[in-house]
């Protein structure tokens, strides 16, 4: 029950938040539906049974069982395949898929605390109309506190984010239900028929309005991004129990105020749910809970970014712990300005929540779209269920995930580019680097003298000099290119000298005993390699401190590390696109520091540069 108040507060947040503006949408958006019985019934309906198949079917009760060891979320899911399907041709179709749903999420990123908390703010014109003027300069302060206040953390604020947000489901659901008794005919709109029959007397009408029905699921694939921090049970749970209910009573809230009062209700049917006087309470209720989703969605961004980092999608960046207890609280100051500028950008170019949710359905259904392909490699792939029922189940996703999409790609010219546009370059920057990346390891390891050859020629005929030398290679095999120059250049060796790779594994994390490889090479060498997970914080001197079959213990005053530097030159026949190869050399300048992003002692290190062709 404790994890299931804390999933509460933290991976329900953005869904949680989605009644501030997804039913006035339907009404009031784009595409605009008449307030009549047809209308009404068919969006709530449609409503439901989007919560009831797409959250509640297809990622609690299905997507949720595919953990990579307790690990939820596309780049998870993409270790997960990948380390079991390796070698197999459609592999490479699940790493683009994978990345691609990534890179959307940066887009979401950027959407969902714009479209959150200008939602909650703009109650302010509701509660005085000459207030309105305020709802943008208010909006933007919010969000430049809140992205200035990740550098201190979320340990203290998020012990508060479950009961706010308890409070906040609490309230919704009462306010809707109130109004839900003064018109109980509502309730009939939780029949299926109603969604069939506003498809069947209105299917073009129908189709546009998934692009504002789509806005009540939005935070579904959060259920399974979130699931490594509170497991599946409690989410399920605290889902099927409280969230769902909290928000069907207050759409069906809704649904009965418009039936009630017309037209008068498009304003905000939110906050005219509740008296005139509690409308300032709900008003900082809401926006309470819209900060409460920004948070939830900057720090899966840091997350996420920290596990493409660790994958080898994205060049280091400073990564900064902002609590020793919990290894995921982490911020990343590139990733919170860069999405800082984005967010207020967004508000002063769309300056309303209803224009901003033309922006925000592309990103979330496409990458449960791809979620859903995903989803079909496992069915039939690893889980081997039966063909029959998987095809039928699998189908049906795809018509319900088809249909949300298609309706989305209406919203393109009225700010649906946005997130896609993020998306595109977020996806030609992973994978960029994936391939020069992957590119320089195979010309080093061409280059690549063989270790033993070396230390046979090397051990006897060059000068040794006390203390320990580590040189950090990427490639297991091999002597690095850091070593050579160093003998090149200053024609001495270390008394000891480790060959040291860092390998990160398919798998969020890595016991202690499982943590350390080591061979003695002869002659004072040996070859280390340390494994992590791609949760996990890469501490090099923590952990050789922990070896004592090496020769004596390490000491960092006597140990020093060598890092090679690349420069990249232009090939002949180069291994990728000569625009891609000049951004992934962009790319590699400014990465993180190879001392800073393996805790180095930074007055033991020695950069060595070295020229490679790709």
């Amino acid at each position: 029950m404790k994890l299931a108040v804390g999933a509460i507060g933290v991976v329900f947040g953005d869904i949680g938040t989605s009644p501030l503006y997804a039913f006035r949408e339907a009404f009031a958006g784009h595409h605009p539906l008449s307030l009549d019985p047809l209308h009404i019934y068919g969006v709530l309906s449609l409503v439901f049974w989007s919560m009831m198949l797409v959250v509640t079917i297809k990622y609690v009760m299905i997507i949720m069982r595919a953990d990579n060891r307790g690990e939820g979320g596309s780049l998870a899911l993409l270790a997960l395949l990948g380390g079991r399907k390796s070698g197999k041709r459609w592999t490479g179709g699940i790493v683009i898929l994978a990345i691609f749903a990534t890179a959307l999420f940066y887009g979401d990123s950027m959407i969902t605390p714009a479209v959150s908390v200008l939602g909650a703010v703009e109650g302010l014109s509701v509660v005085n109309p000459a207030l309105g003027g305020w709802v943008i300069p208010i909006a933007i302060f919010i969000l430049a506190f809140l992205f200035v206040i990740q550098r201190s953390g979320t340990a203290r604020v998020g012990a508060f984010f479950g009961p706010i947000m308890l409070f906040y489901f609490l309230v919704i659901s009462v306010l809707g239900a109130i109004s839900i008794v003064q018109t109980p005919e509502v309730l009939w709109a939780l029949s299926p028929h109603h969604a069939l029959n506003f498809f069947l007397l209105r299917p073009v009408e129908a189709f546009l309005a998934l692009g504002a029905v789509v806005l009540a699921v939005t935070g579904a694939e959060a259920l399974y991004a979130d699931m490594g921090h509170f497991g599946r049970k409690p989410i399920g749970l605290s889902w099927l129990c409280f969230v769902l209910p909290a928000l069907m009573l207050n759409y069906l809230g809704q649904g009965a105020l418009a039936m009630r009062i017309g037209e008068a209700s498009l304003e905000s049917p939110f906050y005219l749910l509740a008296p005139d006087q509690l409308q300032i309470p709900l008003l900082i209720i809401a926006t309470l809970a819209a900060i409460i989703a920004s948070q939830a969605v900057i720090s899966g961004a840091f997350s996420v970014t920290q596990q493409a980092i660790q994958l080898g999608f994205m060049p280091r960046l400073k990564i900064n712990h902002t609590n020793a207890a919990t290894v995921g609280q982490i911020y990343i100051p590139f990733i919170n300005w860069a999405l800082m500028v984005m967010v207020i950008l967004l508000v002063l170019t769309f300056r309303s929540s209803s224009s901003l949710t033309s922006a925000y359905g592309v990103a979330v259904t496409g990458a449960m779209l791809i979620d859903t392909c995903l989803l079909t490699v496992l069915l039939f792939g690893f889980w081997k269920w039966n063909k029959f029922w998987a095809g039928l189940l699998v189908g049906l996703f795809f018509v319900v995930d088809g249909l949300f999409f298609a309706a989305n790609l209406t919203k393109i010219p009225d700010g649906g580019w946005f997130p896609l546009a993020v998306g595109l370059a977020a996806f030609v920057m992973l994978t960029s680097w994936a391939k020069g990346r992957s590119l320089i390891i195979a010309r080093m390891r061409e280059a690549a003298m063989p270790v033993q050859v070396f230390v046979k020629s090397a051990a006897g005929s060059a000068t040794r000099v006390p203390g320990t030398a580590v040189f950090m290679t990427t490639s297991p095999e091999g002597v690095p290119h850091a070593l050579l120059h160093n003998l090149k250049h200053n024609k001495v060796l270390h008394e000891r000298i480790v060959l040291l790779t860092v390998s990160i594994l398919d798998r969020p994390f890595v016991a202690d005993e499982e943590r350390i490889h080591y061979e003695d090479l002869g002659a004072g060498f040996y070859r280390i390699i340390l494994r992590y997970g791609f949760m996990q914080d890469t501490d090099v001197p923590m952990a050789l401190e922990k070896i004592t079959t090496c020769g004596p213990p390490f000491r960092m005053i006597e140990t020093s590390f060598f890092l090679a530097r690349q420069t990249l030159l232009t090939s002949e026949n180069p291994g990728m696109a000569p625009w891609r190869e000049k951004l992934f050399a962009w790319m590699l300048r400014n990465a993180e520091s190879a001392m800073q992003f393996f805790r180095l002692p930074a007055n033991r290190v020695v950069e060595l540069g070295s020229q490679v062709e790709i």
